[in-house]
């Protein structure tokens, strides 16, 4: 039986700390002692922003995403092309695509991909908010960013059959070679993809 090292508060601190994605128990006892070294510059700011997060951040309920004001900032901004739509499967995947500066679109998150086997279907995804987006018209295009797995290419799949009744073209994101990547350490399955979807020169 391991002995207690610090009181019950920092003990669940420590433990709270392991949760986060990242970070297991080790990384989590380190980041929660650096904390409390630096409880002045580090603990106290980040309890106060954590605080203020808790009472002001807001799930989109047009597209998703997650922000402090409904609708979120993405979906409020006028200069946003909103003929075009990215779906996502996840708020992280939102946030890495603006970070690439790609496109000027707007988004739709679904919050996971069909998983049959985790009982995760239709119903338990965002996916009649994007039909009822749609719907609505002056959406032209839709792309489907979703990631390259079993799932999220049953995802894609369906969803492509769910839009077929709409005026709307629906393309995905390329798959293949990734920029700055050498042939002999990619995976077959990449290397297929790649060949697939090759595009003139």
């Amino acid at each position: 039986m391991s002995k207690r090292v610090a009181g019950p508060e920092i003990e669940r601190l420590i433990q709270l700390l392991a949760k986060v994605p990242g970070l297991g128990p080790r990384s989590a006892r380190r980041a929660a002692l650096h904390l409390i070294k630096k409880k002045e510059q580090l603990l106290g700011p980040l309890a106060d922003a954590m605080a203020e997060a808790v009472q002001k951040v807001r799930v989109c309920s047009t597209c998703g995403n997650v922000d402090t004001v409904d609708p979120c900032s993405v979906c409020s901004d006028q200069r946003r092309d909103g003929s075009v739509i990215m779906v996502v499967e996840d708020v992280a995947d939102l946030w890495a695509l603006e970070r690439a500066s790609a496109m000027n679109a707007r988004y739709h998150v679904l919050g996971g991909t069909l998983s049959p086997l985790d009982g995760i279907g239709p119903d338990q995804l965002n996916i009649k908010g994007l039909i009822t987006r749609i719907a609505e018209g002056g959406v032209k295009e839709v792309i489907l960013a979703v990631n390259a797995t079993v799932e999220g290419q049953t995802t894609a799949h369906y969803l492509t059959d769910q839009l077929s009744g709409f005026d709307v073209k629906v393309t995905r994101l390329a798959h293949g070679v990734p920029v700055g990547g050498e042939l002999d350490y990619l995976d077959e399955g990449t290397l297929a993809a790649a060949l697939k979807s090759r595009t003139a020169f």
